[in-house]
């Protein structure tokens, strides 16, 4: 359900942070579901606005279809209980519409068709037929340096006018002569939300009006605090936190995602195990060192 309006239209549910969750295993290499809560409950606790379940960053190709079952009631009730918004990843009608009896779940998170590189037409065709077809809502996971499919300003545009796509999570690489142009006009009603972790800061001094970032799962109020400060117009506070936080992003992406989140994350006694699944392999011990330290320099700085 929608809380109001942001900057330019946008709904309330989907500005601010969301955290895009791991998938935790435990020793035995099943999901480790308390985990999982217990990150989905800290996340909140520590100012995410919502949550998103099965995204890229949960490893959600590893997982069967009743771990992902599994997966999706637990950040379910989580949301339920604290009434936070819940984005679920799904990319095809299929598992678009078994979502249609979750009651909790706000938005989709669809990325644009990855490999065929279709065009930008065949992209906007594409999504426009799964948010025709979806129950809820679609953010559409514009990631070029991943599915191969550049997506323009213009062509975000005409997404941004297909009934039922609410929002984009933008992650084109850096910040380009499209970026600036897309937040120099953005759409109205459409939700943009950063999506490269290390450029979070100056997509939101664009305009951006939020993120999802597998890095908030450290430093998660710090990351809340820096959108909050942007939106303020807090520029020293938001400079200073942007360029701290930029280096922890970039420390936590030196290996493929979520490599090294999970290696903090078992470092600071929070999951079971740093394990992940193949294709993955375990994040090298100095990125995990490289990563530790910059998340307690971090965490040891004064405040702005």
């Amino acid at each position: 359900m929608l809380h109001g309006l942001g900057g330019h239209g946008v709904p309330m549910t989907f500005t601010g942070l969301y955290v895009p969750l791991i998938t935790p295993f435990d020793r035995t290499g099943a999901v480790a579901l308390d985990a999982l809560e217990a990150l989905a409950q800290q996340a909140l606790d520590d100012g995410a606005r919502g949550l998103v379940a099965l995204g890229t960053t949960g490893e959600p190709s590893s997982l069967s279809a009743d771990e992902q079952r599994a997966v999706l009631d637990v950040v379910r009730r989580v949301c339920r209980e604290r009434r936070a918004p819940l984005v679920v990843g799904a990319n095809t009608s299929a598992s678009l519409q078994m979502l249609c009896s979750h009651a909790e779940v706000n938005a989709a998170l669809t990325t644009v068709p990855s490999f065929v590189r279709p065009g930008e037409d065949g992209a906007v065709a594409q999504l426009t037929r799964l948010a025709a077809e979806s129950p809820v809502p679609l953010i559409v996971y514009d990631i070029p340096y991943r599915t191969g499919q550049y997506l323009s300003a213009g062509a975000l545009r005409r997404l941004a006018d297909v009934p039922g796509i609410v929002g984009v999570k933008y992650a084109a690489g850096g910040i380009n002569a499209d970026t600036v142009d897309l937040l120099a006009d953005p759409p109205p009603n459409l939700a943009i939300l950063g999506g490269d972790d290390a450029f979070i800061s100056p997509l939101l001094a664009l305009g951006a009006h939020g993120g999802i970032l597998a890095s908030a799962h450290v430093a998660t109020g710090l990351f809340a605090r820096l959108i909050d400060a942007w939106h303020a117009g807090d520029v020293p506070v938001a400079r200073d936190l942007g360029g701290r936080l930029g280096r922890l992003s970039a420390a936590l992406f030196a290996e493929p995602n979520p490599t090294v989140i999970k290696a903090v994350l078992h470092a600071q006694g929070r999951i079971p195990t740093p394990d992940v699944r193949l294709p993955l392999l375990a994040a090298h011990p100095d990125s995990t060192s490289t990563a530790l330290t910059a998340a307690e320099h971090l965490l040891a700085t004064p405040r702005a």
